[in-house]
C-alpha cells in the first residue's frame, strides 16, 4: 500500500524548510563516505573535545546512579548553578525557579515561541539570523519579519530599524549576540539603544540568544536583560554547547519571568520532559568553572581568534570577496556577490546556493549559502577546524573561484 505525502503530511511540516546547515553537513558526509576528500566548513560546533573535568563529572554521575527521570525544568542544583553563572558573568539576578533547562538552546527557543506566539503574531528577526529562527516562528504559526543588514553595518541593526519594523502585531524580537552566522556582537551601548525602543512597546518580548557568549574576541559580553526597563520581558537563552565544547550533550537553558518559566515547564512536560540526567550533572561542573579562569576555555578562544585572522587574511587575498571583522563566534560571513552571474562553462553561478554547490562539488569544501540566514549575497564559513585544514580549504576556494568568469 502506498500513501500520498500531499495528503498524509501536515501543513506544518510542508511549510518549514530543512536546516541548511545540517543539509550541507549531510551532503559533505555522504561525499566523504564515497571516498572523496571533503573539507566541511558548514558545521556549527567547536572542533575541540569536552574538557576532561566535565567528562569526569558525567562518569561520577553514572557511578552515583543519576540514571532516572529528571525534573521537567532540570535538577535544582543545575538551575542554581545557572543562576550563579548569570550573576557572575552577566550581572543578572534570577531565582532558580525562573530557569528552565532543555535539550539544547534550540529547544529553549522553540519552547518560548510556542508559549508566547499566537497565530498571526509577528516575530522581528534581524538578518542575517540563525537558520531556525524563522522556521520555529512558522511552527508557532507566527509571521517572521526580517530586518536586513549589510556587511557595511557589521550586520547589526540600528534602533531606528527596529522601531520601523514594529507594528501592532509585533510580539517578539529575537537576535543572537555574538551572532550566528556573522560573528558580530552588540556592545552595551548598542543594546541600550535597542532596549530604549523595546521599552516603549510593553507588549513586545525579547529573546536574547547568547549561546556564543564566551567566544568573544573584543571585550566583555553584554546582555540586554541588564536594562531594568525591559528585563521582565527579556528571555535570555544560553547553553553549554559552544563555550564548553559540549554540543552532543544537548543542554540549553532559558531565564525569564516566573510566568514564562512556568509556561515553558508546562509545555516541556508534555512533549520531552526533562533533559538527560548525565548531561545535566556534567553541565553543573561546567557552569561552576569561571570562564576567565578556565584554561580549556581560554585556549579554545585563543585558537579561534588566531584562526579568524588566518581565514580573514586568506579570504581578503581572493579578488571580489568582501569581509567584515567578526568579533565573536567562529564564523566569517563574506560577501560573494561579485561571483553571482559567473560561469566556468560547466557550472553557472546564478545565486549563493549555486556557489555553495559549486564549491562543494568542484573544490570539495562545504560552506552554507547565505540565503539560509537571510542574506543571499554572502556565504557562511566556519573556522572550527585546524589551521592546516583551513589553509587547504581557503586555497581550494581561491582556486575554484578563479575559474569563474
Amino acid at each position: 500500500m502506498t500513501t500520498n505525502s500531499k495528503t498524509v503530511l501536515s501543513e506544518l511540516i510542508k511549510n518549514i524548510s530543512e536546516s541548511a546547515t545540517l543539509l550541507m553537513t549531510r551532503k559533505s558526509r555522504e561525499m566523504k563516505a564515497q571516498g572523496m576528500d571533503v573539507i566541511n566548513l558548514s558545521i556549527g560546533e567547536p572542533d575541540f573535545n569536552t574538557p576532561d573535568f566535565i567528562k569526569e563529572a558525567a562518569l561520577d554521575a553514572i557511578r552515583d546512579n543519576y540514571t532516572h527521570y529528571t525534573p521537567v525544568s532540570g535538577y535544582p542544583e543545575l538551575r542554581k548553578a545557572i543562576a550563579a553563572k548569570l550573576k557572575r558573568d552577566n550581572g543578572l539576578d534570577y531565582d532558580f525557579q525562573q530557569i528552565v533547562v532543555s535539550n539544547g538552546a534550540k529547544h529553549s527557543i522553540a519552547n518560548i515561541m510556542l508559549c508566547l506566539v499566537n497565530p498571526g503574531d509577528e516575530v522581528i528577526i534581524p538578518a542575517p539570523y540563525w537558520v531556525s529562527y524563522p522556521e520555529i516562528t512558522k511552527m508557532a504559526h507566527g509571521k517572521p519579519v526580517e530586518i536586513p543588514t549589510s556587511i557595511e553595518s557589521d550586520f547589526k541593526i540600528t534602533p531606528q530599524q527596529l522601531e520601523d519594523a514594529i507594528t501592532d502585531k509585533s510580539k517578539i524580537f529575537i537576535f543572537s549576540s555574538p551572532c550566528n552566522p556573522s560573528g558580530s556582537f552588540y556592545t552595551k551601548q548598542e543594546l541600550q539603544g535597542l532596549a530604549e525602543v523595546i521599552a516603549r512597546y510593553p507588549d513586545i518580548f525579547v529573546i536574547s540568544d547568547e549561546i556564543y557568549e564566551y567566544i568573544n574576541f573584543n571585550g566583555k559580553h553584554a546582555s540586554i536583560a541588564r536594562f531594568d526597563s525591559i528585563k521582565n520581558r527579556v528571555i535570555t537563552v544560553n547553553g553549554v554547547s559552544k563555550g564548553y565544547a559540549m554540543t552532543g550533550w544537548r543542554i540549553g537553558y532559558m531565564a525569564a519571568s516566573v510566568e514564562i518559566a512556568k509556561a515553558v515547564d508546562k509545555l516541556q512536560g508534555q512533549y520531552t520532559s526533562g533533559a538527560s540526567s548525565i548531561a545535566q550533572r556534567a553541565a553543573i561542573k561546567a557552569l561552576e568553572a569561571d570562564p576567565n579562569e578556565s584554561e580549556e576555555i581560554q585556549e579554545m578562544v585563543k585558537a579561534f581568534k588566531e584562526r579568524r585572522e588566518l581565514v580573514l587574511k586568506m579570504l581578503n587575498d581572493i579578488p571580489g570577496i568582501k569581509t567584515n571583522r567578526p568579533n565573536g563566534a567562529f564564523y566569517i560571513f563574506p560577501n560573494i556577490s561579485s561571483y553571482l552571474g559567473k560561469s566556468n562553462g560547466e557550472y553557472s553561478i546564478n545565486n549563493d546556493v549555486d556557489l555553495g554547490m559549486y564549491l562543494l562539488e568542484k573544490a570539495h569544501v562545504a560552506i552554507v549559502p547565505g540565503s539560509a540566514f537571510g542574506n543571499p549575497n554572502c556565504i557562511r564559513i566556519s573556522y572550527a577546524a585546524s589551521t592546516d585544514i583551513l589553509i587547504d580549504a581557503m586555497n581550494r576556494i581561491k582556486k575554484a573561484l578563479a575559474e569563474l568568469s
